[in-house]
């Protein structure tokens, strides 16, 4: 009896390329881009990242390289709405208003 050539079945799990979509100065930031894109679906993994010749040193948020664009726009989308409340916190906070405008000059 003749042996059957064994086949090597591939696993089904497709491993996929891991890319960067942000980097961040700190892990505290790092864990917010993962947590958002985990929100919106995203898988992602945080990787350290250190150069020596540099002395650069930070956080890349990676993700799978199909969600890369996504991932983008999660994250401006995100970034866009706190500038924006930035903004408008600044603006309450400005300490030009006359306070003597309601003075007791009544």
């Amino acid at each position: 009896m003749a042996k059957r050539p064994q086949k090597r079945q591939k696993s089904q799990t497709n491993v996929q390329e891991l890319v960067i979509v942000a980097f961040a100065e700190d892990m505290e930031q790092a864990k917010d881009y993962k947590t958002l894109l985990q929100a919106n679906d995203i898988p992602s993994i945080i990787k350290e990242q250190t150069e020596d010749s540099t002395e650069a040193h930070g956080f890349a948020v990676m993700v799978p390289e199909d969600s890369l664009d996504e991932a983008h726009v999660v994250i401006e989308s995100q970034d866009a709405y706190d500038d924006f409340y930035d903004v408008a916190i600044e603006e309450d906070d400005d300490d030009s208003f006359d306070s003597d405008l309601f003075g007791d000059d009544l």
